[in-house]
């Protein structure tokens, strides 16, 4: 198997579970661990230095979620990449499951435990030095929100990964254009992100991010600066299901039953790779349930668009 078919099959596993795993519980972020799929792929199918029966070897490379609410995301590569059984992905959210909402390091493979955004960096940021000062040369990889880099503690996190020359750390931004309750230009404005991190010192590479070649080429780009680097990833929210796509409706729903779950699996049945299998209906859904008329469905749902209060239109 070639590692291109490799990770597309990952990240529609990714997908598939991540559909399941919001729908058994009930809930929330499916958007965002749509449009993130792609990049957790790549990195465990092709980029990654970890051994699932190994999960504490010590040059391993670490990897953090830092926007910690796609947290599903991360269980459903590690399941299936060996570091525990994919049957366990049905109890996500549910009580005493090891799967809580967000990720948590009580989970073989998980390095440390997110939700509270800004801090993924800094804690990368931190291994990194610690890896420094003692010679090693595992790489730290910190998947975070763009939302998320509102955050002050970024941008302290970046000032110091210059600082201290962390050419190891990648940090990988899903750049999915949305946050909240809005798009991220409507919610504070990041305005020229990339020279943003550029000004900060860091190597900036601005792709694709739901591209697996052009995350694979960035992954292998390399630096002779002594600089941290990190990849702008363009996304879309919701990516593979197309009624979820950029519609800030699905960072807090979950696919309910009826329309909403069958219309989901059947879509991601079309873009199924080949030599997948779905674990849970195999040939897809007989007769899936169609959307209903006057269903609320490509509608914007932001809260520039239902909620106009006076002071937000003046100058």
């Amino acid at each position: 198997m070639h590692n291109d078919s490799k990770s597309e099959q990952l990240a529609w596993l990714i997908r598939r579970h991540g559909v399941e795993m919001t729908h058994l519980s009930g809930g929330s972020h499916i958007g965002a661990i749509l449009s993130v799929a792609d990049i957790v792929a790549v990195l465990y199918a092709d980029i990654l230095n970890v051994d699932c029966n190994n999960p504490e070897m010590e040059d391993r490379d670490r990897f953090i979620l830092s926007k910690g609410h796609a947290g599903a995301s991360i269980y459903a590569a590690l399941a299936e990449t060996g570091f525990f059984p994919v049957e366990e992905l049905k109890t996500h959210y549910q009580n005493g499951s090891r799967l809580s909402g967000h990720v948590s390091h009580h989970l073989p493979g998980v390095d440390f435990s997110t939700g509270s955004l800004g801090h993924g960096l800094s804690a990368g940021a931190r291994m990194t030095y610690a890896a420094k000062k003692d010679h090693e040369k595992y790489k730290v990889y910190v998947v975070l929100g763009d939302g998320e880099c509102d955050e002050g503690s970024v941008w302290e996190a970046a000032l110091f990964a210059n600082q201290y020359r962390l050419s190891n750390l990648t940090a990988i931004v899903d750049h999915n254009m949305m946050q909240s309750l809005d798009f991220c230009e409507k919610t504070i404005e990041l305005g020229d992100f990339a020279g943003k991190w550029s000004s900060f010192g860091w190597n900036v590479l601005e792709i694709n991010g739901n591209d697996h070649d052009e995350l694979r080429k960035a992954f292998a780009t390399k630096f002779d600066n002594g600089k941290p680097t990190v990849i702008i990833a363009d996304t879309v929210k919701g990516c593979g299901i197309p009624f979820m796509e950029n519609d800030i409706l699905w960072h807090y729903r979950f696919p309910h039953d009826g329309w909403e779950y069958d219309q989901a699996v059947t879509l991601l049945h079309k873009i199924k790779p080949e030599g997948v299998a779905d674990p849970y209906t195999p040939d897809g859904i007989a007769n899936p349930t169609p959307v209903p008329e006057g269903a609320d469905i490509y509608n914007d749902h932001t809260t520039t668009a239902t909620w106009h209060p006076a002071w937000m239109q003046e100058g």
